[in-house]
């Protein structure tokens, strides 16, 4: 089906692995210490980008000064806790597993990229990708392209001819600033 691409690229979170509710979970837990609270349809908008940013917009919602950095770090120690327990692939990972060794394929998601790796290897899928690109391989951040033109760049295949899977908005338009086609998974 996809066979007119050189190279695959996916999202990871909401799109070859159910994180999502774990992500909102480990944000309940590390919001709940500070007494503050997110609005779940605005965070669900701002999937796929870094914790840090997510971070700014809970801070700015509850009218705090915290550091959105360490409120991030706080939230990634705790999914850290629990999410190896709790994460399980989505359907699209056949799709990973029809064209690992047919095509270059990498993984581009606003995760760090230490916890994509972990948790790829966890569920045993680590080895089909060649490339993983986190939020801490790049400046900037989906929706600008720069996830996926690095993934497209570190796999050697131009971003014309690469397609990403996407479940998040941001992403949709990352890629398809990226010149790349894309597919939300949502409609799938």
């Amino acid at each position: 089906m996809y066979d007119r691409y050189d190279g695959l690229i996916f999202d990871m979170d909401g799109t070859i692995l159910d994180t999502e509710p774990t992500h909102r979970k480990a944000w309940h837990q590390v919001l709940a210490r500070y007494g503050m609270t997110f609005d779940e349809t605005a965070m669900i908008g701002l999937n796929g980008s870094p914790s840090w940013r997510i971070a700014e917009m809970i801070i700015a919602s509850n009218k705090t000064d915290l550091d959105p950095y360490v409120l991030a770090a706080e939230k990634t120690a705790a999914l850290d806790k629990m999410l190896l327990d709790s994460v399980k692939p989505l359907p699209l990972v056949e799709v990973v597993k029809a064209y690992h060794g047919r095509r270059p394929m990498a993984v581009g998601t606003g995760s760090e990229h230490e916890m994509a790796d972990r948790l790829l290897r966890h569920l045993g899928i680590r080895d089909c990708f060649d490339v993983i690109v986190g939020a801490d391989d790049v400046t900037r951040h989906k929706p600008e392209p720069d996830t996926f033109l690095l993934c497209a760049q570190l796999m050697g295949v131009e971003p014309g001819k690469c397609v990403v899977f996407e479940d998040a908005d941001f992403g949709l338009q990352a890629a398809k600033a990226a010149g790349m086609d894309v597919v939300d998974v949502r409609l799938l």
